[in-house]
């Protein structure tokens, strides 16, 4: 049985110190944005920075879907060929 993207993020968040720091770091980004995106004006530097949290957001979030393609891989290697 093929388990779902939110059941491994699940397994991966109690299971792996990596997973959680970038589950955290992600956090931390989204808030910050959400912080900017509130104000009614932005300067240019606040500008710059969202453009940065959103590309550092973007980033960590591939990180995490890099170990949950890798953790879906090897469990479909421990299940076996399907029949």
């Amino acid at each position: 049985m093929e388990l779902g993207t939110f059941d491994i993020k699940e397994h991966l968040l109690q299971s792996s110190e990596e997973f959680r720091r970038l589950a955290q770091k992600h956090s931390n980004y989204e808030e910050q944005l959400e912080k900017l995106l509130h104000k009614n004006y932005l300067s240019e530097e606040e500008k710059v920075e969202e453009v940065k949290l959103k590309k550092w957001k973007l980033h960590v979030k591939d990180q995490m879907e890099i170990m949950i393609q890798k953790y879906r891989q090897q469990a479909a290697k421990q299940a076996g060929p399907s029949k």
